[in-house]
Order: C-alpha cells, then sequence, then structure tokens
C-alpha cells in the first residue's frame, strides 16, 4: 500500500476515536450546560452542543435544514481531499494535513448524526472575552489546513518528481 494511503488510514481513525472518547468522557462527567474551571480566569472544561458550522455559526434550534448541509459538505470534502491526496506528488506534510482535515470533520459528522449538534468542550476566555468553544475534532481540523497550507506554500503539492519516484509512494 502506498505511504499516502498508509497516512490516510491511520490517522483519520485515530482522529475520529481521540474525538469521539473526549466527547464521550465530557458527556459522561459534566452536566449539558456545566462548566469546570481548569485555569481561573483562562480555561474551562464545558459541555456544549453546537448545532451549527465552525465557531457557533448557524447555531440556531430551528434550522433543520442544516444538518443536511453538514452532511454533504462533508461528504463532499471527504472526496475532494481523496482525490487531491492521490493526485499530489511526494507530500507527507500535505496528506497528514488532509488526513487530519478528514478525520475532524468525520468526528463532527457523527456527532451530527447521532444527536443533531456537535459536543464543544474546550473553552478558552479571557475576562469576559470567550473563544468560542471546540473539540479535538476542531484541533485536528485546523491543525490540518495548518500543515496542508504550509505544504502547498513550500510547494510540497507539486507532481514534479521523476516517475520512478512516482511509483514508489
Amino acid at each position: 500500500m502506498r505511504t499516502r494511503w498508509r497516512i490516510l488510514l491511520a490517522t483519520v481513525p485515530m482522529v475520529i476515536v481521540l474525538d469521539q472518547l473526549s466527547k464521550w468522557l465530557v458527556n459522561r462527567t459534566i452536566p449539558l450546560d456545566g462548566s469546570v474551571p481548569v485555569l481561573p480566569g483562562f480555561f474551562n472544561l464545558v459541555n456544549i452542543r453546537n448545532r451549527g458550522a465552525a465557531f457557533g455559526f448557524l447555531n440556531r434550534s430551528d434550522i433543520d435544514w442544516q444538518m443536511w448541509l453538514f452532511l454533504g459538505a462533508t461528504i463532499i470534502a471527504c472526496w475532494i481531499i481523496v482525490v487531491l491526496i492521490h493526485r499530489s506528488g511526494r507530500a507527507p506534510l500535505l496528506w497528514t494535513g488532509f488526513s487530519l482535515v478528514m478525520g475532524g470533520a468525520l468526528g463532527n459528522l457523527i456527532d451530527r448524526l447521532r444527536e443533531r449538534a456537535v459536543t464543544d468542550f474546550l473553552d478558552f476566555y479571557w475576562q469576559n472575552a470567550h473563544w468560542p468553544a471546540f473539540n479535538v475534532a476542531d484541533i485536528a481540523i485546523c491543525v490540518g489546513a495548518g500543515l496542508a497550507g504550509l505544504a502547498i506554500l513550500l510547494g510540497h503539492d507539486r507532481r514534479d518528481l521523476p516517475s520512478s519516484q512516482k511509483e514508489s509512494l
């Protein structure tokens, strides 16, 4: 099996398991809408539901079509990621980035399909200014996008390798 697919098949399930396990632990130990101070004045563990997209965009309980929008967007994004990985040259950084994005997207999709909302639990704040709560899947998406962006900036996404090197990937 090529390295690119090994990275994808190792990273995606790892992110999903870490994401779902962390959400399960939060749901078992913190009541819904509850909060546990970890670093007072800076960080709490919370248990909230986000029916919307990143940072609470479209987080409204009266919009039922959004779950179908997020389902379709996740399926399309995963398909695009597979195509981009397949078409890329030797680019482990790019493959890892895309794999993290896919794992995070699927982790949040599992929540949406099961609960019609995503469990968020990491709450960073300073005085009265709160960053929107997020989860492990969101971290994977952000880190993965950053790695993929870095790989593209460094030119690691180009298909300019000799064919003998491409066959070994």
